[in-house]
């Protein structure tokens, strides 16, 4: 090790998984990629106000262009060339830069990576929910920069690769309720939905089908054991669902981000049975839902991994894409907000700096609330806010159970499937409660000392598995029955899409929750007033398990081109 001096880097500590333990050190001569980020540029123009630009009707703002955005977002070239420098003092490769996201990423043997940032890598076994054991590459304590380079940079991902993020699906008893696809799904269980059978119970904008939108949708798998598929999509079972559903094959392209072990595309096959990996049974749910509701919207997958690296990189991938230009992201994963042991405040922040990103550039952000009630998946009897739904940034989406007779809405509730499936909703610990908030009705949370912050959701969406939407298994020939906010989050995301394509002038919704509580909070959506999440209950108004409510697509549509 060198002589120069060393300072913790910010929000940036780590502690062991619940019950990990060391099992022996990391492969010091295994290769290993970081994701250094950059702080802006204290001399580039200033950051707009997203709020400020978030209230104006959707046809009065403008959109900056490229060269515009870059200059209130550039890095400073000599804090880069202090990065490359140490780079190479430390043996390590620079790739990937991105000078929008001010990323750049530094490879090289772990033993030289540990050294650069005084970290100590081990590798820790633990046992996962499912009772399985399973190893991360992982450090303690924080990550350590040069004195030189304090305040310059402002993150480092790539370190630690314990997984972050669960899906956010929940499948019914597939046994009974896995399905025939022919020329048509058939042998449908009374009370649940093919995804279109939802645009006329939640009205989505008749003569719409999301043409000129670009929907990102998010997709984490990683490494597995060897003849294990890792995860995806198989668009040959697609083509056959939405076919069964007289809907068109929609042009669904990847995007991979680079060296933080995504595999990409990689689905593997079933026997007709159910959809055995959560991660392929996520995405398969996620592009049916959009692709049935907004079948001409384009739809990029883009592959992670479960990690924080893959979290926040996969975020500022998507945020400064110039080539797909998505204007709605759907995001249908998350963790309890206060996982100590999952996310470091510096990836929250990091996460959510890209997010308010999106709000600039008009991108609106769908994720889903969570399926495990107001705990959150938490084990410590407390009411937990699930991230990112709990950024202020983004719309949260959590889930209601829908009945329907002949086309006609009977009844929607908090969803509540009683057997520890509920939707997710809270108060965030980490977010005060946003400047759209006040005067919404936000009570304070349900644990002591019982603290004001960010409401979770802004809005609702069918998301039981008891009254489930329909999407294929990856054989083609079968299809199942699943729920969850996964399945909610999509829905919105496609009524953006379809709503953006009717505004006029090629406006976007963007950035919607400022406008959403202060123009529509009342009158436009279904307001759900009956059933809990825990440790929460429904209300009038604004609550913490359905936000504002389920859609009303034609009425907010109508709303935001009336403005």
């Amino acid at each position: 090790m060198s002589s120069t001096h060393y300072v913790a880097l910010p929000d940036s500590s780590r502690v062991p998984l619940s019950g990990a333990r060391v099992i022996g050190p990391a492969d010091p001569r295994a290769p290993l990629t970081v994701t250094v980020y950059l702080r802006r540029d204290p001399d580039a123009p200033p950051r707009p106000d997203v709020y400020e630009l978030a209230m104006r009707p959707p046809t009065d703002r403008v959109a900056p262009d490229d060269d515009a955005y870059a200059a209130v977002h550039r890095w400073r070239d000599t804090d880069l060339k202090a990065v490359e420098a140490f780079a190479g003092e430390h043996h390590l490769a620079v790739s990937n830069e991105n000078p929008v996201a001010r990323s750049v990423q530094l490879t090289g043997t772990t033993e030289d990576v540990a050294d650069a940032f005084r970290v100590t890598l081990a590798r820790y076994r633990y046992q996962d929910a499912h009772d399985n054991p399973r190893i991360y590459r992982g450090r303690e304590g924080a990550v350590n920069v040069p004195t030189a380079l304090s305040g310059i940079v402002t993150g480092v991902f790539g370190l630690d690769d314990r997984p972050i993020g669960a899906n956010l699906l929940i499948r019914r008893a597939l046994t009974d309720h896995v399905l025939p696809i022919a020329e048509k799904v058939t042998g449908l269980p009374e009370g649940v939905f093919l995804p279109t059978d939802l645009e006329g119970p939640y009205a989505y904008p008749a003569g719409t089908d999301g043409t000129g939108q670009c929907v990102a949708v998010l997709a984490f798998n990683g490494e597995t054991p060897p003849g294990i598929p890792s995860g995806g999509y198989s668009p040959d079972a697609l083509r056959r669902f939405f076919a069964a559903l007289g809907r068109p094959m929609p042009d669904i392209s990847n995007v991979v981000i680079p060296n933080v072990g995504s595999t990409g595309n990689d689905p593997g096959r079933d026997d007709g049975g159910p959809l055995r990996q959560d991660t392929t049974g996520e995405i398969m749910l996620d592009l049916a839902v959009v692709g049935s509701l907004a079948p001409k919207a384009k739809i990029v997958v883009y592959f992670s991994k479960f990690t924080e690296q893959g979290w926040v990189d996969v975020i500022h991938r998507i945020v400064t894409d110039t080539v797909h230009r998505p204007s709605v992201i759907s995001v249908s994963y998350g963790n309890a907000e206060e996982g100590r042991t999952v996310w470091t405040p510096e990836a929250i922040d990091s996460a959510n700096r890209a997010f308010r990103n999106a709000a600039e550039k008009f991108i609106s952000i769908c994720c889903a609330s969570g399926d495990d009630g107001s705990k959150d998946q938490a084990f410590d009897e407390r009411a937990h806010a699930d991230f990112p739904a709990s950024s202020p940034h983004v719309l949260g989406v959590g889930g209601t159970r829908l009945v329907v007779d002949q086309g006609q809405v009977v009844s929607e509730t908090v969803w509540d499937d009683g057997v520890g499936h509920r939707t997710g909703g809270g108060i965030s610990k980490l977010f005060p409660v946003p400047q759209f908030q006040e005067g919404a009705g936000v009570p304070p949370s349900a644990n002591p000392p019982h603290g004001r912050g960010r409401g979770v959701p802004d809005v609702a969406a069918l998301a039981a598995g008891s009254t489930g939407v329909v999407v294929p298994s990856i054989d083609g020939v079968h299809a199942l029955v699943v729920g969850g906010t996964s399945a909610a989050a999509p829905m919105w995301s496609a009524l953006l899409a379809r709503i953006n394509q009717a505004l006029p002038g090629a406006a976007q919704v963007g950035f919607l929750n400022p406008l959403l509580y202060a123009k529509f909070a009342t009158g436009v959506l279904r307001d759900i007033t009956k059933g809990s999440n825990g440790a929460y209950f429904a209300a009038k108004g604004w609550d913490p398990c359905t936000g504002l409510g389920s859609p009303g697509g034609q009425r907010l549509l109508d709303g935001l081109k009336a403005l």
